[in-house]
């Protein structure tokens, strides 16, 4: 079954070329095309997207508060934000609000199309020098300490770490020898404990906590 793949992005020849360069892919297909947040948010109950391949800076609606939006409206769909623009902020909000990865425009098409599986799959995904721009923000940006690592259980600690680590639902019940349920619903006590709104927040802010506490 092919990766279903939603295009916004304001610009229609960026978009042609995403079509050309990401159409050879075996794993993907491009299912639409939307040229600012608001009507990617149209489309995506018909379309049903798995990824959403979000440009930053749009009129209309621009891709923080798109992705925002999704997140409160479609929580399986994947955002992997593709954009010009590495400020900081851009990227520190498009993960707040639940994007899974954070990537520029002049990443090669085999990395891009490596990039929307891998968030498909429920990885996070950064561009390197992006994610240690992230990384450097965290005490400044994240509200956590180690009360709030204290709410978990010696098991949701385990999760946690295996989240941070990039490691998806079927891989963490593999090796904590449990069933994928019971790790789901490990995760959405974390989510609820931490006030957390998806898989990413729990990556930066375990970053965070280990390495700042």
């Amino acid at each position: 079954m092919k990766i279903r793949v939603l295009l916004v992005d304001d610009h229609s020849f960026i978009r042609r070329a995403l079509r050309i360069s990401l159409g050879d892919e075996s794993a993907l297909e491009i299912v639409g095309e939307a040229e600012n947040g608001q009507l990617a948010i149209a489309q995506i109950e018909n379309l049903k997207p798995d990824v959403v391949l979000m440009d930053i800076q749009m009129p209309v609606m621009d891709g923080v508060e798109a992705t925002k939006q999704i997140g409160d409206r479609f929580p399986e769909t994947k955002i992997l934000i593709l954009t010009v623009d590495d400020t900081e902020e851009y990227i520190s909000q498009a993960l707040k609000y639940g994007a899974s990865g954070y990537i520029l425009k002049n990443t090669p098409p085999e990395e891009l199309s490596f990039a929307i599986q891998a968030v498909y799959r429920g990885y996070m995904h950064l561009d390197l020098n992006l994610g240690r721009k992230v990384i450097a923000r965290i005490p400044e940006n994240v509200e956590v300490s180690t009360t709030d690592w204290d709410k978990l259980t010696p098991r949701e600690q385990q999760i946690v770490k295996l989240i941070a680590t990039g490691a998806n639902n079927e891989e963490i019940a593999s090796q904590l020898y449990i069933s994928t349920k019971t790790v789901k619903n490990h995760v959405t006590n974390i989510l609820s404990q931490l006030n957390l709104r998806n898989r990413t927040q729990i990556a930066i802010l375990v970053t965070s906590i280990l390495n700042y506490s």
